[in-house]
């Protein structure tokens, strides 16, 4: 593998949604209907993936000139103290390699991990036992999926809750 990190471009939009749609349709199917999923990804657009960089620290990872993988970190809700990770995927055929642990190792090393106190994740039912794999779990309360099928998850850092 010829891996390399860079920050999202806006020329990198149509991977990067192509990216996303395939591994959420992929990925998740055994946890959400087929249904669901296609209501999800039909929100995965060129636009919505600009607009998401245009407020987050967007990277995506590639093999070569081919985009594997994409993470984000971004503000939480505009706090100062707390930060969000967003859009971590991981292409199918690449899934189980590390590249999933080098997403998390990049947006831990940002400086909105940094500054942060307090990580949220909204994950997909899918992904938690990977997030738990690296310290975040699951929100006090949170047993199920939300109402858009999201298992909220969060970290804090160098402080006891």
């Amino acid at each position: 593998m010829d891996l390399n990190i860079k920050p999202f471009f806006t020329e990198d939009a149509s991977e990067v949604a192509h990216l996303i749609r395939r591994a959420t349709l992929e990925t998740n199917i055994n946890d959400y209907s087929q249904e669901d999923l296609e209501r999800e990804i039909s929100k995965i657009t060129v636009e919505s993936i600009i607009e998401r960089a245009s407020w987050t620290h967007f990277y995506v990872f590639r093999d070569a000139d081919k985009i594997i993988a994409t993470g984000a970190i971004g503000p939480y809700w505009d706090s100062l103290t707390e930060s969000s990770f967003f859009t971590i995927f991981v292409l199918p055929e690449y899934q189980g390699k590390g590249i999933g642990r080098l997403i998390i190792e990049t947006l831990e090393n940002d400086d909105l991990y940094k500054r942060a106190d307090r990580i949220e994740i909204p994950a997909s039912i899918t992904a938690v036992p990977f997030y738990q794999k690296f310290g975040y779990n699951l929100k006090p309360g949170v047993t199920t999926a939300d109402e858009e099928g999201i298992m909220r998850m969060e970290k804090y850092k160098d402080v006891t809750v």
